[in-house]
């Protein structure tokens, strides 16, 4: 499993909201393209980038930002928020983004997600946010009545690379991921799962890790974004135990 640090981004800065709200911000970093580089430095394989101006104004907002981490990076970058066509699509893996993220977009039309996903091979992943199990849409501010897994099926043969998978309700509450909802959509699909929201602590991981384990289900990882910034989570530490060298 891998660590994905998460830099959620709102005019310009680095944010991280509390359940998603625009208006619970908390500015961890005016440089978003520096923050990049601390978590690479220290060791994270992978970026996680959420425009989060762009998933409520359906196209990308936080170009500029993007751009200057895209300028940094070693490590691949996965992008998601505003990302609602082809075009777009194209013009962020051209740009270098290794992974694009498609939220809103696969439960509006999902035929986007499928003829990206031919185009762009192991370029497209979708991001299901969850409210009490049913997807959410639009940055989170409505609640379809389709669930979570019923929505990951409808891509369970269109060549997702993978499937983010965020409990809105625990995101940013620093409360613990949702271990069960996570390990049940993971169980029910063949696509790989990445868990997003809640994580606090090295335990909070390390349930998860062993969840995942003990129900033999194919988590890629997990989303940490918080508990990175506030420093009670050890990137060095988290990233030992995911990859499975620590007995924490």
């Amino acid at each position: 499993m891998k660590l994905f640090p998460a830099i959620d981004l709102k005019d310009g800065a680095c944010v991280r909201l509390l359940k998603g709200e625009m208006d619970q911000a908390t500015v961890f970093n005016d440089s978003p393209a520096d923050q990049a580089l601390e978590f690479q430095n220290s060791g994270c394989e992978w970026l996680h980038l959420v425009d989060l101006n762009g998933a409520f104004a359906g196209k990308p907002v936080n170009g500029d930002a993007v751009d200057a981490i895209l300028g940094v990076a070693d490590v691949p970058v996965q992008l998601g928020g505003g990302i609602r066509d082809l075009k777009t699509i194209e013009t962020w893996i051209a740009k270098g983004i290794e992974r694009v993220i498609l939220g809103t977009v696969a439960l509006r039309n999902p035929e986007i997600v499928i003829e990206a996903a031919a185009a762009f091979p192991g370029h497209v992943a979708v991001g299901i946010d969850a409210r009490g199990g049913m997807v959410a849409v639009e940055g989170w501010a409505e609640t379809s009545d389709m669930s979570a897994i019923d929505l990951g099926r409808k891509f369970e043969d269109a060549g997702i690379s993978a499937i983010i998978y965020t409990d809105i309700d625990r995101d940013g509450m620093m409360g613990g991921v949702n271990v069960s909802g996570t390990v049940d959509l993971a169980r029910a699909l063949t696509i790989p799962v990445i868990a997003s929201g809640g994580v606090s602590c090295l335990g909070d991981l390390n349930k998860l890790k062993t969840a995942a384990e003990d129900a033999d289900v194919d988590l890629e990882g997990a989303i940490s974004g918080r508990a990175l910034y506030d420093g009670r989570l050890d990137i060095g530490q988290a990233i030992a135990l995911l990859k499975g060298t620590s007995d924490a």
